[in-house]
């Protein structure tokens, strides 16, 4: 399945570098053996996550919200005074921030410089890397001698699972977890949410590929635990073959998975053919607003709306502006399309006839905080919200 020529998700740019701008062929494949739903290409890592990546999680209170109950969790149920764990791509540092006071040991890996340094600036330890096997054989402190690794929304952007799980296995203690917040192909193909797909979501996971993946290095898929987060994520817990009690959770999914057929080059080609119906239902959508004499306005310059926009062919010729609240990303425009980024004032001030919500994930968050214009525009989605 071919999403088109795509540029870089989060590249966020001036006018002065339309003509360099970096684009790939953006296709989708289904690995039979593993149950994996990836990306067949993609950009160079570096070329995603660098100082300019314009993702901060503490900007959004949903998530910082979030992360509080995912760090209670793990702290309840996986950690004691003086445990080690380590969090991979820890952004800003929003998640171990909630771990300052309990004694335990923390450690950061992030690979794009300016929000490590974010973390640093609150006293969070963090080391500015990949993680990457020849990376993490540098920790030797930790060697076998991590109880919990921790990730959310990271593990889809690394292109070598393999490497990834021998750095695991060389953190973990014997009885240690590895434990991860992942978007969940299942929701996916539920809603069509098509937009869940860029450069830097590698893979889309299922329980069943994780559970086959990680068998692969004699690990075992000992819980998942279905989130709201980003449209619908899972969290999963895994642990080193036979240490671990399974829980009922996977075999409910699993039926799930098969019984849609998630598991299945055929729900692969369903997910196809809504995708192909959800985007010419919204070029229709979009004309007919604009024949009336009517503007548009986009509210988030997310990654996923570079999708949408690229995918889609909407340009803005179709849509004035997009407002975001990132001050990187204020006063440039969007990937591929050129849409011009403003400030979430500017959009107040200049309120569109209807309103296309690239943040539908975060609508609660995004409705509560606009309740005063919330009438007067009409919001629309790909998605329904």
């Amino acid at each position: 399945m071919s999403f088109g020529r795509m540029p870089i998700a989060n590249g966020f740019l001036e006018k002065k570098n339309f003509k360099n701008e970096f684009f790939f062929k953006m296709e989708v494949g289904f690995s039979k053996d593993v149950s994996l739903f990836q990306l067949n290409d993609h950009p160079k890592p570096k070329k995603m996550f660098n100082k300019n990546y314009p993702f901060f999680t503490g900007s959004s209170k949903g998530m910082i919200n979030h992360f509080k109950e995912y760090s209670n969790w793990i702290k309840k149920n996986y950690l004691k005074k003086s445990s080690n764990l380590i969090e991979v791509g820890s952004n800003d540092g929003t998640f171990l921030s909630f771990f300052k006071n309990n004694e335990i040991n923390t450690l950061g890996i992030e690979p794009s410089s300016n929000v490590a340094r974010i973390s640093k600036k609150k006293g969070i330890k963090t080391i500015n890397s990949f993680f990457t096997y020849k990376n993490v054989k540098k920790l030797k402190k930790y060697q076998n001698n991590t109880d919990v690794i921790s990730a959310a929304n990271v593990i889809c952007h690394v292109p070598d699972l393999c490497d990834l799980i021998k750095g695991v296995d060389f953190l973990l203690k014997k009885d240690g977890l590895f434990i991860f917040e992942e978007p969940y192909l299942g929701a996916m193909y539920e809603k069509t949410s098509y937009d869940q797909i860029y450069d830097e979501h590698i893979f889309m996971f299922s329980v069943n590929s994780i559970k086959k993946v990680f068998k692969l290095f004699n690990f075992d898929l000992v819980n998942v635990l279905p989130q709201k987060t980003h449209g619908g994520s899972m969290r999963y817990v895994i642990g080193r073959t036979g240490i671990h009690k399974i829980n009922k959770n996977i075999s409910k999914f699993l039926k799930y998975e098969k019984k849609k057929k998630i598991d299945s080059i055929e729900g692969c080609l369903k997910f196809k053919r809504k995708c192909e119906a959800s985007k010419n239902r919204l070029k229709k959508k979009i004309n007919t607003i604009l024949k009336k004499g009517l503007k548009i306005a986009g509210y988030a310059a997310t990654s996923k709306s570079t999708t949408i926009l690229n995918y889609c062919g909407i340009n803005n010729k179709h849509i004035n502006f997009i407002c975001d609240t990132t001050p990187d990303k204020i006063n440039k425009f969007s990937p591929g399309m050129h849409i011009p980024i403003v400030t979430v004032d500017y959009f107040k001030k200049n309120v569109p006839d209807y309103t296309f919500l690239f943040a539908w994930n975060h609508k609660k968050e995004i409705f509560k905080k606009e309740k005063k214009i919330l009438k007067k525009t009409k919001w629309f989605a790909h998605v329904n919200i």
